[in-house]
């Protein structure tokens, strides 16, 4: 009764309202509904397809609901517009579907879909704005590689002195057994002296190993250069001297050469060929031509 009662008062007071009007406003309301119309009927012009590229779509079969033999929630009309996921893939599906027929449909108007080769668009950053962003990751990776190369140094240094400190304990546990053997040889416990020898074997096996490390590696190049420009060492001076094998062996013996019969080599072999005469011999050679 009481919502009875309120619609009978709500239709008198628009009855009211409208027969409060005047003719004026009447005319004005239809005017701007003919020229609506108007606007409406120009928006509505028939352009090619081309010219307007509007496509109205339902949304693209949902493969993972039918894989996973779900129906779909809007087939079923529940769609969730408060749930952001449902609607967003809504979305997406709708858009896919969208794609799918306007492909076919450019490529049958030959309109290119995909960018030339030879195509170059102008940057929406500028050149000093990327060179920043490029200053700044650079700045971050040299950070980066900081932070990690002291992380390394940190764990070498830990190393270094774990291994310090066993050196250290081997030392000091060597040290402590040999004095207890000295004290056991002070005080007459034992007559061995093996702690003195293992110092000496120590030392011999060191001594070993080096020798035999450098037997296996060899000389390097700038050795044996030297070996082949100035010999392996050893004595160099005396070489000329005579030994008795030496002077008892006269095979190189030349009798010629001793006694100066045969003609001398070297600068002064030929020393008074073609000698030219002096000066006053010169003179009487002329006066008597």
């Amino acid at each position: 009764m009481e919502s009875a009662e309120e619609d009978s008062l709500h239709g008198q007071s628009s009855e009211d309202e409208a027969s409060e009007l005047s003719d004026g406003e009447v005319g004005f309301m239809l005017a701007s509904k003919e020229g609506l119309k108007q606007c409406l009927a120009d928006f509505r012009k028939d352009l090619p397809w081309v010219e307007r590229l509007d496509m109205t779509n339902l949304p693209a079969e949902d493969v993972v609901s039918k894989t996973e033999v779900k129906v779909p929630a809007e087939t079923n009309r529940e769609l969730d517009a408060d749930d952001d996921f449902q609607r967003e893939m809504f979305f997406y599906r709708q858009g896919q579907a969208t794609v799918l027929e306007a492909l076919p449909l450019l490529k049958a108007h030959n309109i290119a879909t995909k960018r030339p080769d030879d195509y170059f668009a102008e940057m929406a950053k500028s050149d000093q704005q990327m060179q920043k962003i490029r200053q700044k990751l650079i700045t971050k990776q040299m950070i980066l590689e900081r932070s990690e190369k002291a992380k390394k140094l940190r764990e070498q240094r830990k190393f270094g002195k774990k291994v310090q400190t066993e050196v250290i304990q081997k030392r000091q546990k060597e040290k402590k057994a040999m004095m207890s053997a000295v004290k056991k040889y002070q005080k007459g416990m034992t007559d061995k002296l093996d702690f003195l020898e293992g110092d000496q074997k120590a030392a011999k096996n060191s001594s070993d190993g080096s020798k035999k490390a450098l037997a296996k590696k060899g000389p390097n190049a700038k050795r044996k250069f030297k070996d082949q420009k100035f010999g392996f060492g050893g004595k160099k001076s005396g070489k000329k001297w005579n030994t008795k094998e030496s002077f008892n062996d006269v095979s190189g013996f030349r009798a010629k050469t001793a006694h100066d019969k045969g003609a001398r080599k070297g600068k002064g072999g030929n020393k008074n060929k073609n000698k030219r005469p002096g000066k006053s011999v010169r003179r009487k050679m002329k006066g008597r031509s």
